[in-house]
């Protein structure tokens, strides 16, 4: 069983920066984490998403540029370091853990392609 963590978010304003960090424990392997976010009304979005094993991390063309994945394999966690925040990046933002092993970052675009999700944490800004 896997149980993953999520923290970090909160209220900022628009220009702004946050960290959300994820935590993951658990005997269940997993291959790649994942980020997602789901707005009020919207449907659940795929954010970014990184291997274990390395290589380069894959984005939604929406947070290219200003988001940034990273990890701590010792640690067992990811990271996403949001900056240049916009009203419409607000959303709870989820990690997830994927026991698929695909060769190419992003194959891992789908909610589907996930098996443990965090509880979620929100992340508003304000103009």
């Amino acid at each position: 069983q896997v149980q993953l963590v999520e923290s970090g978010g909160g209220l900022v304003q628009a220009g702004g920066s946050l960290r959300l960090s994820c935590a993951a424990s658990g005997r269940t392997r997993s291959y790649a984490m994942g980020w997602f976010r789901q707005a009020p009304g919207k449907e659940r979005e795929f954010v970014a998403v990184r291997r274990w094993s390395g290589g380069l991390p894959y984005y939604a063309d929406s947070v290219k540029g200003r988001f940034t994945i990273s990890g701590d394999n010792a640690k067992n966690s990811v990271y996403l370091q949001i900056n240049s925040l916009k009203p419409e990046d607000t959303a709870v933002y989820y990690c997830a853990a994927s026991s698929r092993l695909y060769v190419s970052a992003n194959a891992y675009q789908g909610s589907y392609d996930y098996d443990y999700w965090g509880q979620g944490t929100q992340v508003t800004v304000s103009s």
